[in-house]
């Protein structure tokens, strides 16, 4: 494994070599890394949603691969280098594991969960128990995460079902609002109320709308499908017409 790892590690140093090294590579920088980052990252949890763990472990490696191209141009700089990013990575582990490295205690997920952003607030000597995240990040995910840090301090519904309410009362909001600057909040407050909702039943609010988004492309291209094949348009098809086709595509596997 060792041996392996520096392999790689000499390989990007080869392909960065100012004299005779790769051209593209040298030319990257860690703003043009940037977008493949994020599309290695968005091709490996694709993966994981379709179950390829061939492909899964090809998307690790892509990623990966970033994670080498990135501490070698920092080495480059004189900034840190590989090694450091895993003193740096291991040192943290130990440290937001002390019932594990530490006291030895026995601790739910929820716990370690809770003591994880706690140990967290207080290393990064954060006046705040919400972090701070990029705009990039989905706004989904955003929500899911300042609602566990939030919870971890004890500020949350005990349980799912008082969210319910929570849920019909944003509905209800959304329905009185006038302007679009009130629909716009009531509809966001709506949809953080949802968001806390799969918290609460343990699903990732942004992959189960993921998965809603294709089954629902899944289901209206084989309605379309159907279409084309008689020879008709789908402008020229009355609702009760349409539903009959969606309502086909949800049972056509079955």
């Amino acid at each position: 494994m060792s041996q392996l790892f520096d392999d790689l590690v000499q390989i990007f140093a080869r392909l960065r070599n100012p004299e005779d090294g790769c051209p593209w590579d040298l030319k990257q920088t860690p703003d043009t890394l940037r977008e493949y980052i994020i599309e290695e990252a968005h091709e490996l949890t694709e993966a994981i949603s379709d179950g390829d763990v061939r492909k899964q472990k090809e998307e690790l490696g892509d990623l990966f691969l970033q994670v080498l191209f990135l501490s070698r141009i920092m080495e480059e700089k004189n900034h840190f280098d590989i090694n450091d990013v895993m003193k740096t990575l291991k040192e943290k582990l130990i440290r937001r594991h002390p019932h594990i490295f530490q006291q030895k205690m026995k601790l739910t997920d929820d716990q370690v969960k809770n003591n994880w952003e706690k140990i967290k607030k207080k290393e990064k000597s954060k006046e705040s128990i919400i972090s701070d995240y990029p705009d990039t990040m989905p706004a989904l995910s955003v929500s899911k995460r300042i609602s566990e840090q939030a919870a971890s301090v004890g500020f949350d519904w005990p349980d799912s079902s008082q969210i319910h309410g929570k849920i019909n009362e944003e509905l209800n909001e959304i329905l009185k609002a006038k302007t679009i600057e009130e629909k716009n909040e009531e509809c966001g407050d709506l949809l953080f109320a949802v968001v806390n909702l799969c918290r609460h039943l343990r699903v990732h609010p942004e992959l189960a709308l993921k998965a809603a988004n294709r089954k629902f492309t899944e289901r209206f291209r084989y309605l379309e499908n159907k279409i084309s094949d008689l020879k008709q348009d789908i402008t020229s098809q009355t609702l009760p017409e349409l539903e009959a086709l969606w309502q086909e595509s949800k049972f056509r596997r079955q």
